[in-house]
């Protein structure tokens, strides 16, 4: 039962949207990548806007969150558009 109540509590805090564009598992993991960053910036600007936190720290915290989604796209989508296609052996 607790179980159940858990899953609904993170549904309603850290709602998921489907991914709708082109797949793959790299634009996938990007996808999920940018939703945690959004869910997390929105925290932040409440948390500051709230007066919880002082606006240097949340502008802190946001800056690294940027690095962090900025290297998420290097690796997952820049990498796959230098990587030639695997062509098969003949």
């Amino acid at each position: 039962m607790a179980d159940n109540t858990d899953k609904s509590k993170e549904g309603f805090l850290y709602p998921i949207g489907r991914y709708r564009g082109e797949f793959t598992p790299e634009h996938l993991a990007f996808n999920a990548n940018l939703q945690e960053f959004a869910q997390r910036v929105s925290l932040l600007c409440g948390l500051e806007t709230g007066g919880k936190i002082p606006p240097g720290e949340a502008y802190k915290e946001i800056k690294q969150l940027w690095r962090q989604l900025r290297d998420s796209k290097k690796e997952l989508l820049d990498a796959s558009k230098a990587e030639p296609p695997d062509l098969p052996d003949l």
